[in-house]
């Protein structure tokens, strides 16, 4: 049904939309597949649809620790700049690991990012320059705005490595799919059964709006179609 990303993510935002992905993997025993609640767009309209590029942040507490045992704690910001310009097209950034006590994501991270066409940002926490994030249009999902500064608070300790967010595992390259009802994960390996059953899901739904907007009941609906 599609070919490659570009058809797949086009395919998904014209037909789709998380919830109906989310009822799929249900079925297919994959439970526990949306993010926290708490992260969110930074504007009701935001959809992020890309590959998963999750990042490993950690607290600290200084941007520099000379005495520390690896040179990773006398570089401020960690890897920060480094998984930032690995991003791929069509990918996400995804960060997670920390604390939220600050801004995991800013204006200079969001022009970045579209530079290199990737998908958005979703964050184990929050993000700041809201208005500059805005008016770019890149899909930023996060605990809302908070211009705390990460330099001497965390760093990027590992990039392109599986992560876990209020317990979903995030691989590298697993589907992330976010609009204003959550951020859903779905494995690279359900992928092709979950979205090809949504599609059909989908359909079905419109047949039975269509059905109760007629005057069916919803007993009869279901009976008839089998969703709700």
């Amino acid at each position: 049904m599609w070919k490659n990303d570009d058809e797949l993510f086009a395919l998904m935002r014209a037909q789709l939309f998380p919830a109906v992905v989310g009822d799929i993997l249900d079925t297919m025993g994959l439970l526990r597949q949306f993010l926290s609640p708490g992260i969110r767009p930074l504007r009701a309209d935001m959809v992020v649809i890309g590959r998963a590029m999750p990042v490993l942040e950690a607290n600290c507490f200084a941007a520099s620790e000379p005495t520390g045992q690896l040179p990773l704690s006398r570089q401020p910001f960690g890897l920060l700049f480094q998984a930032l310009d690995d991003l791929k097209a069509h990918e996400v950034y995804v960060a997670t690991g920390c604390a939220p006590q600050f801004a995991l994501w800013g204006g200079l991270m969001t022009t970045r990012a579209q530079h290199l066409k990737a998908a958005g940002a979703v964050l184990d926490g929050y993000s700041r320059d809201t208005p500059e994030v805005l008016l770019s249009g890149l899909p930023v999902f996060s605990y809302g705005g908070y211009a705390q500064d990460q330099g001497p608070r965390g760093k990027v300790v590992d990039y392109r490595v599986a992560v876990e967010i209020n317990g979903v595992r995030i691989q590298p390259g697993d589907i992330v799919f976010g609009d204003l009802d959550g951020v859903l994960v779905i494995p690279r390996q359900a992928e092709e059964e979950a979205i090809r059953r949504a599609l059909e899901k989908a359909s079905t739904e419109n047949q039975v709006r269509l059905a109760i907007e007629n005057g069916m009941s919803t007993v009869e609906a279901f009976r008839s179609f089998g969703v709700m």
